[in-house]
């Protein structure tokens, strides 16, 4: 049976036959591309999501039990809390000392909501120098490895999409000061997209249509790449995840890194207080002692605005994607080369080749695409622990060009956040009439990464004042 034969075997038996259409215009290496991607694929398996996925809409079914799930609060409630909040920020600092943590982003976006061609981490977001979310991320980086005494490694995950141009980014700019050795890049998995008709899609004559499976994808990518083997030999035990479009993330918070270890947890989780009962963030609640997600399109209205005694929502505790996530947790979670999280629909509008070979560009969402999402491991997990965070520290998506988590509004909290902390070492910033700070600032992040930081920048360059309409940049 030759190698044509084999495929349409293997297809017709899924009803995918169609995929092969083109097979005799295409050269040998195209015909290799296009075998091997079908290769990579377990058509009995994704049977059953187009089933269940694709050809129906699948309904989130809400537990009878569903509640809020607990939280420590930003500010202790007594004073045994903060003892532990003390110790656990003394715990964080010890690990990063002892080089126990490492960092990983989530970078395998594209720009283009940005209006952006290139990979989403290499869009120029601070606001006085322009530096790229990656240079923004290995300043950060090296400052931290530096107040601590370690060296971090950073380990980015792209996509197929991105991956080359990616490296290339950073090799053009010399890793921005980090040692080549120090980055570790990955690529995550992809899933084929899905016509409505439970048809696949090629996106050219000799390719699927393929898309990155999701940030769920980021555990079994670590292991198939070697990344966990590397954080092993490392004695790395903490993975600090954040997603590359959210720059005011500190890269490793220590207090947050401590208190996952001291309450044993294999996952932990940032939460904000959402603004309102309908915010677009996912909804941390607890349904058989276990701590889940339920994004905020899934959770019934009435849940969504229902209140405690003294009127603050009952789910209030939203997810801005800040995980602390244990290597042995991961280490466990594949150890069988395999890892099956739930999928989520997302319909799209994906291009295509119709039946003569034409590019079709839709106007109106044509597919499926399948994603699975990290947090949907965290009820996987014996011990989880849910800590609030402040959001105007350490929240700042960049997912718009203007409006609502947008580059404006993304700028405008760097912008705040170290008008704040030079405030906090005693420098005088010039505010409008509603509070608002009334110059551009921006503090590199090689310099300071965090406040005990800004204190000591302050007092060496004996600042004083930032003047209004001033455009400063302190590094």
């Amino acid at each position: 049976m030759d190698r044509y034969q084999e495929l349409h075997a293997k297809l017709a038996a899924a009803g995918q036959q169609q995929l092969l259409r083109f097979w005799s215009q295409l050269d040998v290496d195209q015909q290799a591309r296009l075998a091997g991607q079908l290769d990579d694929i377990d058509f009995a398996e994704l049977e059953k999501l187009i089933k269940e996925y694709v050809l129906q809409r699948p309904k989130t079914q809400i537990p009878e039990d569903l509640g809020p799930a607990p939280y420590f609060p930003l500010v202790p409630r007594d004073e045994e809390q903060k003892a532990l909040y003390a110790k656990a920020q003394a715990r964080g600092e010890e690990l990063l000392r002892a080089g126990r943590v490492c960092c990983l982003t989530v970078a395998g976006g594209q720009g283009t909501r940005l209006g952006f061609d290139g990979p989403k981490g290499t869009y120029p977001i601070a606001p006085v120098t322009g530096k790229s979310l990656f240079q923004y991320f290995a300043e950060s980086i090296l400052r931290t490895g530096e107040k601590f005494g370690c060296r971090l490694t950073w380990y980015i995950m792209t996509s197929l999409l991105n991956r080359e141009a990616t490296e290339a980014f950073f090799k053009e700019h010399a890793f921005f000061g980090l040692a080549p050795e120090q980055v570790f890049f990955f690529t995550q998995g992809t899933m084929p997209a899905i016509g409505y008709d439970g048809k696949l899609l090629l996106a050219e004559k000799d390719s699927l249509s393929l898309s990155p499976n999701g940030h769920g994808g980021t555990l079994l990518a670590l292991r198939k790449s070697g990344a966990l083997a590397r954080m092993e030999a490392e004695k790395t035990d903490c993975i600090s995840y954040f997603q590359v479009d959210n720059p005011l993330i500190p890269v490793v918070n220590p207090f947050f890194l401590g208190m996952h270890d001291l309450e044993k947890s294999e996952m932990s989780a940032i939460m904000l207080a959402k603004t309102g009962p309908f915010e677009k963030l996912g909804n941390f609640c607890v349904t058989n002692g276990h701590l889940e997600i339920i994004e905020y399109s899934d959770l019934p209205a009435e849940l969504a605005e229902s209140r405690n005694p003294d009127g603050t929502l009952r789910f209030i505790a939203g997810s801005p994607a800040i995980h602390m996530i244990s290597r042995a947790f991961v280490e466990k979670l594949t150890a069988g080369g395999s890892l099956k999280l739930p999928w989520h629909r997302a319909d799209k509008k994906v291009p295509f080749v119709d039946e003569a070979g034409n590019p079709v560009k839709p106007a109106e969402p044509n597919a499926v695409k399948l994603e699975s999402f990290i947090f949907d491991a965290m009820p996987l997990a014996s011990r989880t622990m849910v800590l609030e965070g402040k959001r105007e520290d350490l929240f700042a998506p960049t997912k718009n060009p203007t409006g609502v988590d947008s580059v404006e509004s993304c700028r405008a909290m760097l912008i705040d956040r170290d008008a704040r902390r030079l405030e906090a070492a005693g420098v005088k910033v010039a505010r409008d009439a509603e509070g608002k700070v009334a110059a551009e600032i921006e503090v590199s992040p090689r310099a300071v990464c965090d406040d005990a930081d800004a204190a000591e920048y302050v007092k060496a360059h004996n600042l004083r004042e930032v003047a209004a309409g001033a455009r400063l940049y302190f590094e």
